[in-house]
């Protein structure tokens, strides 16, 4: 018998010591969020799920655990058939559920059984959950951040990417919320991840972080679309050094051009999103845009979401919410291309 129970803390620190990490919850649940770089496993998918649960309320609860048994029983063997049988007498997996460790430890028994030296997370995905927030608010506070600061359109997420490509360690919110996180910033075709699932991306991020080295990351508010970055990681970041990124606005409205092409390639689109800002520009201001739009002229609309919208709010924003912005070191790059912003990652990390 080599079946091992971690709690969640230690399954935090000792989670890349695992060869393969099983999700033995049903395929919505692991798309809602799961452990980094797990594999699903479902004891019980969801349909099936649902079927016990039926039976457990129609019937009784000895029933509904019998009919769940003889499901899980047929989905575990085939489990192994198809992803075990190959596996050396070695192998280390890392097995969970969501709470009870009904679905897991039904798998885990099995593969001790076998022989492997499989470990079970003890209180399962919910434990796991409860420990990872935490740790985050831990490692924001130990983390020596950078925050790049600059209008709309300055190119911030370039400069983070040239950073990133320069190696330098950066945490790219906006990338893992799959937003561009402003009122026209969502992607089409590209959902959001759950709240739980964002969460779980940043502390995967920031676990690989050396502290030694400084983190940069754009200077957001406290959410990106629909999701909330974690408030012990919004306060370190509005506490830390900043830099100013500048671009003439010729430059910014180019860019925006480049980095929003899905709004010129389907201007109908374009109009419906800019609705949400009849609320704070007007509506007269806002059906002049769309009627420009629908004559093709792009640039004077976004240079007027610039100057009229974007840019007023974001200085009022970044002077009541980051306390060192009065301070920031001004950066500039020489254009737009991403080759500038490569040099200009390069120039910020040789002075360092």
């Amino acid at each position: 018998m080599s079946l091992n129970v971690l709690n969640a803390t230690e399954v935090l620190a000792q989670l890349d010591a695992f060869d393969t990490v099983i999700d033995a919850r049903s395929e919505s649940e692991f798309a809602l969020d799961h452990l980094p770089g797990a594999v699903n496993w479902p004891t019980l998918n969801d349909e099936e799920r649902k079927a016990v649960g039926t039976l457990y309320v129609q019937v009784n609860q000895f029933e509904a655990k019998k009919r769940g048994a003889a499901i899980a029983a047929r989905n575990i063997a085939a489990h192994i058939e198809r992803d075990v049988i190959d596996k050396p007498r070695e192998w280390k997996p890392l097995a969970y559920c969501w709470r009870g460790g009904k679905r897991s430890g039904s798998l885990t028994l099995i593969l001790d059984q076998i022989g492997f030296r499989v470990t079970l997370v003890e209180g399962g995905y919910k434990a796991f959950r409860v420990a990872m927030l935490q740790d985050i608010t831990l490692r924001a506070q130990k983390l020596d951040w950078r925050v790049v600061c600059g209008t709309t359109g300055s190119g911030k997420t370039r400069l983070l990417h040239a950073l990133r490509k320069a190696g330098a360690q950066v945490l790219d919110l906006e990338g893992l919320a799959n937003h561009r996180s402003s009122v026209l910033g969502a992607i089409p075709g590209l959902p959001q991840p759950s709240q739980k699932r964002f969460d779980t991306l940043i502390w995967d991020a920031l676990r690989q972080f050396d502290p030694a080295q400084p983190v940069f990351v754009e200077s957001e508010s406290k959410k990106v679309g629909n999701v909330a970055i974690p408030a012990a990681l919004v306060e370190r970041m509005r506490a830390s050094p900043c830099l100013d990124l500048t671009l003439p606005t010729h430059e910014r409205v180019a860019l925006l051009l480049e980095d929003y092409d899905f709004f010129v390639q389907d201007s109908v689109h374009f109009c419906e999103r800019l609705d949400v800002l009849a609320e704070f520009r007007g509506k007269a201001v806002v059906q002049a845009w769309k009627d420009q739009i629908h004559s093709g002229n792009f640039e004077p609309v976004v240079q007027e979401l610039l100057t009229q919208h974007y840019d007023p709010v974001y200085r009022q924003s970044m002077l009541r919410n980051f306390t060192q912005y009065p301070q920031a070191r001004a950066i500039a790059p020489d254009d737009h291309s991403m080759n500038a912003m490569g040099r200009l990652a390069r120039q910020l990390l040789d002075r360092l």
